[in-house]
């Protein structure tokens, strides 16, 4: 799988990621007396391809594009989890340019997520155009394949997974054009072609020296924590972790929103989508 953003490994190397536990104390504590828990921070960087278009402008006007979609391409996320239960959020970030939130972006971006692993559930609060939606399903079904390959992530041992997973899958919030296209011609004999599914290849590393099975965004299920995953375009690293706050987190699910599942909730985008489009075309003919 082609490696994204190298620059990962060169921080690791030179010292600038902070992967450390709690400080021993003398305090001996019992796995009756405090659950295990911990908080990681991950980094998350994305490419960009400008494709055809890119072609046609000079190294300034790329270098202004990405310098205004930083926001997007550039994140930070925190993930809080015990040895059942995740909650995985969006640091806000500012417009590289204007210094606004990217409220455009937001529609389309995942919302806070709680994960249980006992359960199988995963709830999602998710916001489109000023509405409030409670996205409740199964945790994405995900068939990783594990390798033999190593490496030290900060101060822990890695191993590498690897897994083929419907894009579609992985992107139920969010949405492109080419969803509106015109289904699948028939054939002469009546019969219409199977559309192709686009699959994404994604690469994980994870730690059995962290016991639990979690992971940021959809990622999970390994037996140990993921600390690395690369999936499409996007590398995301664990920047700092600790274990066993001092503190004890409070995972709670999100309840708040109009109850749906994940397709359930692709379907409402896609017909306020096909509702935009008709509204600029008929205004464009008038």
């Amino acid at each position: 799988m082609k490696t994204i953003f190298t620059t990962f490994s060169l921080l690791l190397f030179m010292g600038l990621i902070l992967i450390s536990p709690k400080k021993k104390t003398n305090k001996i504590e019992t796995q009756d007396t405090k659950e295990f828990q911990g908080q990681a921070t991950y980094m998350s960087k994305s490419s960009l391809d400008l494709g055809s278009w890119g072609a046609r402008m000079s190294e300034e006007q790329k270098k202004a594009v990405k310098a205004r979609l930083k926001n997007r391409l550039e994140k930070t996320y925190t993930l809080n989890f015990n040895k059942t239960e995740s909650y995985f959020t969006e640091n806000d970030m500012l417009d590289a340019m204007s210094g606004a939130t990217d409220s455009w972006g937001k529609n389309f971006a995942a919302g806070d997520q709680y994960k249980n692993v006992k359960t199988n559930t995963q709830i999602q609060d998710q916001e489109f155009y000023g509405k409030r939606f409670l996205v409740k399903d199964s945790l994405q079904s995900i068939n990783w394949k594990l390798g033999s390959e190593s490496k030290q992530i900060g101060n822990y041992m890695c191993f590498k997974a690897t897994a083929s997973i419907p894009t579609e899958e992985l992107t139920w919030y969010s949405f492109s054009w080419g969803k509106l296209a015109p289904s699948a011609p028939e054939t002469e004999r009546g019969e219409t072609t199977e559309p192709q599914i686009d699959v994404t290849e994604v690469e994980a590393w994870y730690s059995p020296q962290i016991p639990v099975s979690h992971g940021p965004s959809e990622y999970w299920g390994l037996p140990g924590l993921i600390l690395e995953v690369s999936a499409g375009d996007t590398t995301m690293l664990c920047s700092k972790l600790v274990l066993n706050l001092d503190e004890t987190i409070q995972i709670e699910a999100p309840s708040k929103g109009k109850e749906v599942n994940k397709k359930e909730y692709q379907e409402t985008i896609v017909e306020k989508m096909k509702e935009f489009r008709s509204q600029r075309m008929g205004g464009r003919r008038g």
